[in-house]
């Protein structure tokens, strides 16, 4: 039965919401493109025309529409009272309003009203029945005076959401198999802002698409309100709605302890909440489930993995991964691990400057020596590459894993943020949804100015203060932007300058600066580098694409005869804490790749039967100021007298820039029993080294070049546990 012939009902409600982006995260689940639930205790008879009007607090219009009753629910004493009604004509401010806001959500896609769980079961609905063909504007229908059940005053309301907005977040679920290592070979470039990945088809190579046709998939995971998983385009889509539940820029955090000093000066920074791991390190908590920073990137890699085997039409169970040139073992160690659990057995872990390098020169037979400036959305890297035809050897390579476009973002953000304060004499007292947006139109903003000289940043209703509404509304010129960005880009100068000098060069002995990453493009940058180098740079490569397209290229040639040969070097060095808080390195920055290098100790009293040795990776004189791997604990040494036992430990690196360690007991020439801990925190070591007394330390009995492999007795490998990240290689005794 319908009542099509009645006059349609005036139901005005007024929303306790001041944005739109409010409304979605508090109601978002009651509403779909054909409809929208509203609980009241008086409800008309399925079939009843109404002409819904709702409106924020503001008294902007959200909602005009011709709807009628689908269904009613609560009126046989079963569940909440109230009404499913279902759209027939929309105003175009609230077409574009739903098909802007809905996109991302699965269960708002549905053309009728849904049912929110726990209100109870519907009393009777319309049959369905489709939409009346009329035009896409409701009728100039005069609303009627709200019943008493519908005035703003009324019990009339949306339906808060029976579940929260955040359901119960699905268990990760690793694979069952080991990833196989056979079938065609991918390059993946994991980023901080967009993921991009490439396959050489015919001797070309070339970026394979997103779902959605795009050529990158942005690094963003998110649980939507039905507790799936959505990765990519979707999750983005919800940056606005539902920040607290989607987690981007994770790079930043993978491999790092969440007590060390680093996460906890920036957790705050996200609209996700950072939390604990089980092992202790940075992890993300979506609804009611910690997720290592390792799960989060592995669905990212699936969901990369996924669109490689759609467009090869074939499984896909191998990739070359890349990584910033500056990450440090922990971190690289995470990806690995993130791409096992992504079904990937991971060929390479390769540089994202090398990949970039590869882009450039693969297949033109050049000679010359180049530097590549990685700027991402949230790490920085240099590196000098000297190029001899099929030969990329790496010379020099430093950079910054906290400096990226998110920060340059920021810093636009703090400045929005000061003029609010001076505009409206208050401080801002906004949500999570409303920093979001503030950031989301930041972003713009930097973008559009790098091809106009002002731009006007407004967002309306961005927060209430008193109970009065107020917009953000600053008109950010060139010139300002430049101001308040100058010195990051500065300090990338000065990186460049630092890896030039690492190896006694200057900017005239580069031939061509290639830029990478989106954040490259900014024109200061490229007004920065002409006059730091003396020369423009080269356009030679895509900047969003070229990283992936070089890790394409390099497993393509894998297994080749004439495939390329790449000479990377390490990063950052590493070596051993001593007594006094000092640093003393194994292995020196810009150590050729693979390299192995021993270091002895030696007991320091009489009867010791353990050792223990912290491992560090930076470049500071002092241990505190590095990166903390792990201890070395070794047990069962002979109890004999001070200085008489001396144990070899030996650190190798590989050309992924991987750490290996292993530890012999000198005067019998067995391996002791070991593990490698990185349980404590990394304040607690530097406390424990700072206090000991630097006088008396485990000597270094000697350093020498590594002992032969054969004269090594085969180690058996064994995993490790960490809080930071995950070390393996560690040997133990047979």
């Amino acid at each position: 039965m319908t009542h099509s012939n009645q006059a349609p009902i005036g139901l005005a409600v007024k929303l306790p919401f001041a944005t739109p982006e409010e409304f979605l995260a508090k109601y978002g689940a009651n509403l779909t493109r054909g409809g929208i639930y509203l609980r009241s205790r008086t409800v008309k008879p399925p079939g009843t025309p109404i002409t819904l009007d709702l409106k924020l607090s503001t008294g902007a219009r959200l909602i005009y529409a011709s709807a009628v009753v689908h269904f009613v629910t609560g009126q046989q004493g079963q569940g909440v009272s109230g009404m499913g009604l279902r759209f027939l004509t929309l105003d175009p401010e609230t077409k574009r309003f739903l098909d802007t806001a809905l996109a991302p959500l699965p269960h708002a896609q549905s053309a009728e009203p849904l049912l929110p769980q726990g209100v109870g079961p519907a009393d009777y609905a319309v049959p369905p029945q489709p939409t009346a063909s009329a035009p896409p504007v409701v009728p100039p229908v005069a609303p009627a005076a709200p019943e008493p059940s519908a005035a703003p005053s009324s019990p009339t309301a949306l339906a808060p959401a029976a579940t929260p907005m955040v359901p119960t977040a699905p268990a990760f679920e690793p694979l069952k198999e080991e990833p196989k290592r056979e079938g065609p070979i991918i390059g993946i470039d994991l980023g901080t802002t967009n993921s991009c990945s490439g396959y050489v088809r015919n001797g070309k190579p070339e970026v394979l698409h997103s779902r959605e046709g795009h050529n990158t998939v942005p690094s963003i995971l998110a649980l939507n309100t039905r507790g799936k998983m959505v990765v990519g385009h979707p999750a983005k889509g919800q940056m606005l709605t539902n920040p607290r539940q989607t987690v981007y820029g994770a790079k930043r955090l993978v491999g790092r302890a969440y007590d060390s000093p680093i996460v906890q000066h920036i957790k705050d920074r996200f609209h996700y909440e950072i939390a604990p791991g089980d092992s202790g390190e940075a992890a993300v908590k979506l609804g009611n489930r910690i997720f290592s920073l390792q799960q989060i990137s592995a669905l990212i890699l699936r969901e990369v993995r996924e669109l490689a085997q759609n467009q090869l039409q074939q499984p896909v169970s191998r990739a070359v991964i890349t990584v910033p040139a500056y990450y440090n073992d922990n971190q690289r160690q995470a990806v690995r691990e993130a791409g096992q659990l992504a079904g990937l057995y991971v060929e390479r872990i390769l540089n994202e400057p090398t990949a970039a390098a590869l882009a450039y020169g693969y297949g033109r037979k050049l000679n010359q020596r180049i530097l590549v400036y990685d700027l991402g959305g949230g790490t920085f890297d240099a590196s000098v590459l000297e190029l001899n035809d099929t030969v990329y050897e790496v010379v020099s390579t430093g950079g910054d894993t906290f400096l990226g476009g998110i920060d340059f973002d920021n810093a636009i953000v703090e400045h929005l943020l000061e003029e609010f304060q001076k505009q409206t004499g208050k401080a801002f007292q906004g949500d999570r949804v409303a920093m979001q947006r503030i950031h989301d139109a930041a972003e713009r903003a930097k973008c559009a100015l790098s091809e106009r000289s002002d731009m006007r940043v407004h967002v309306a209703f961005v927060t209430m203060i008193d109970n009065k509404p107020y917009d953000l509304d600053v008109t950010l010129t060139r010139k300002k932007l430049i101001a308040l960005t100058e010195r990051l880009v500065d300090r990338t100068i000065e990186v460049c300058d630092e890896v030039l000098k690492a190896k006694g060069l200057a900017p005239k002995d580069v031939q061509e600066v290639v830029l990478v990453g989106g954040q490259s493009r900014f024109p200061l940058v490229h007004e920065k580098i002409t006059k730091f180098f003396g020369k423009p740079p080269t356009k030679n490569v895509h900047p969003d694409e070229a990283v992936a397209l070089g890790a394409a290229l390099l497993a393509h040639s894998l297994g080749q005869v004439e495939g390329v040969t790449l000479i990377d070097v390490l990063p950052m060095a590493i070596g051993v804490g001593l007594p006094g808080g000092r640093f003393k390195p194994v292995l020196e920055r810009n150590a050729a790749l693979p390299a192995s290098k021993t270091y002895t100790l030696s007991t320091s009293r009489d009867n010791q039967a353990e050792l223990e040795v912290s491992i560090f990776q930076g470049d500071s004189e002092r241990a505190g100021e590095n990166e903390y791997l792990g201890t070395l604990k070794l047990a069962g040494l002979p109890r004999r007298s001070r200085g008489e036992v001396q144990v070899t430990i030996t650190f190798e690196v590989s050309n992924e820039s991987l750490l290996k360690v292993t530890a012999r007991e000198s005067s019998t020439g067995r391996e002791v029993s070991s593990t490698f801990t990185t349980r404590d925190t990394p304040e607690a070591v530097k406390a424990r080294l700072a206090q000991e007394n630097p006088t008396e330390p485990p000597a270094p009995a000697s350093q020498a070049p590594a002992p032969a492999a054969a004269a090594m007795p085969p180690p058996l490998p064994a995993k490790m546990a960490g809080v930071v990240g995950w070390l393996k290689g560690l040997f133990g005794r047979r």
